[in-house]
């Protein structure tokens, strides 16, 4: 009997994954062992169906329809969103199918309860796509380091974002102009703000810390910043102090606690990262066992995501009629470390207004509260009245600096409030 699989969604991933499932049929047979065919389309915009042969494929609206067809096998969820997709996928694993989804925002806000109904009937839930694309981090992470603690993880998970910082750094853009780009390039959506804002991204960092730690992380919990603050002064600033900005996800083990964070960060000029441009993805783990790994591609599109979905119908399939393998299961509860604890170095951009005796203020508030200047210099933007100082401090607990911000911001001499940007280590 053939591996029946139905696909909910035939736009942008739904389409290449449909796609590749009708071009590539005697590929994944022979990788597999079993006759894994396309046998049902549930799509409602029949414009997104125009470019495919679907003689032989059942095409439907009514994806409820899927769960008592008797040859499918697997349901793939690819319309995204909340709801109706978490409606779709309870009912396929109530029903007994196997679901893939490459869902990121539903995972992250309700993943332990589609984990529980996969559990509860038997099937399996793969979610490959659902993180960086066609990179395939949750296999590396579920499967080969398994036996790694993993010490920490710095991924650049948002093609857009790194786009435009890429834009910033290499052709001297502003924010806008650069994102203006990015759009006319297919590379950001209207509105832009779900990536920019960081909260992309943090949807997949919830999905790496609770694969990392076997933990139920709390999505609202995670300290989220996006990159809408980042101007050419503060990368042209970073640059000749050795370093690129980028938009990171860092998971990192904490003890009983873990860091879970979204934010710009300043990363070495020679570390791996730094040479990752435009919209590529990629992730850097650290496990105690395997030291360094790094996993680098394109982090979306629809080839590239349909890429990851097929993946997940493979291990499905190549599993034929064993039971499931045991799944992911949240047996451990840890909680994200306050992000005033962190300790780390920091750059912090201050507008002044050009005094003398500004430099000798404010190094003594920061020396008040515990932080060391481990450089500083001045710019002056743009021929204004003011003046940048840029600080670079040695290694402070952030709520210190925080601390000393807020004290400085309050000074007369300050033109506009302060910036601050973390500093990676490893």
């Amino acid at each position: 009997m053939p591996f029946g699989v139905a696909v909910i969604g035939a736009g942008i991933v739904g389409g290449g994954v449909v796609k590749t499932l009708l071009e590539k049929r005697d590929r994944l047979g022979a990788a597999s062992g079993a006759d894994i065919r396309l046998t049902h389309v549930c799509e409602i915009n029949e414009a997104n169906l125009r470019e495919f042969d679907l003689k032989g494929v059942t095409v439907t609206k009514d994806a409820a329809s899927l769960n008592s067809a008797p040859d499918v096998r697997v349901v793939c969820e690819l319309i995204g969103g909340i709801e109706p997709a978490k409606t779709f996928i309870l009912n396929a694993l109530n029903a007994g199918k196997n679901v893939v989804t490459a869902n990121k925002m539903l995972l992250a806000h309700h993943g332990p309860e589609l984990t529980e109904a996969a559990v509860k009937n038997g099937v399996e839930l793969r979610f490959e796509a659902a993180v960086a694309g066609g990179i395939p981090i949750i296999k590396a992470l579920r499967e080969g380091l398994a036996a790694n603690r993993i010490e920490f993880i710095y991924g650049i998970l948002n093609g857009t974002c790194n786009y435009i910082l890429s834009r910033m750094t290499y052709e001297g853009l502003d924010f806008e102009t650069a994102l203006e780009q990015a759009q006319e390039r297919g590379f950001a959506e209207t509105p832009p703000d779900l990536d920019v804002l960081g909260h992309d991204t943090a949807h997949k960092c919830q999905i790496i810390a609770s694969l990392c730690y076997s933990t139920k992380v709390d999505i609202d919990a995670i300290p989220v910043e996006g990159i809408t603050s980042i101007t050419h002064a503060d990368v042209e600033y970073a640059r000749q102090l050795g370093y690129l900005i980028k938009l990171l996800a860092i998971v990192r083990d904490a003890g009983g606690e873990m860091e879970c964070r979204v934010h710009p960060a300043l990363v070495p000029e020679t570390h791996l990262l730094a040479s990752v441009r435009n919209e590529f993805n990629a992730i850097y783990v650290q496990g105690d066992i395997a030291d360094a790994t790094l996993y680098y591609g394109r982090g979306a599109g629809r080839m590239p995501t349909a890429s990851a979905v097929t993946a997940d119908i493979l291990d499905i399939a190549r599993r034929g009629n064993s039971p499931a393998p045991a799944p992911f299961m949240y047996s451990a509860s840890r909680k994200i470390r306050d992000i005033g604890l962190l300790e780390g170095a920091y750059y912090l951009r201050l507008t002044t207004r050009d005094l003398p005796g500004v430099f000798g203020k404010v190094g003594t508030i920061l020396g008040n509260h515990g932080v060391s200047i481990a450089s500083c210099f001045q710019k002056d933007p743009h021929g204004q009245d003011s003046v940048h100082m840029i600080i670079m401090t040695h290694r402070s607990r952030e709520s210190a600096v925080r601390a000393a911000l807020k004290e400085i911001d309050a000074m007369e001499f300050i033109a506009e409030p302060s910036h601050l940007l973390r500093v990676i280590e490893g």
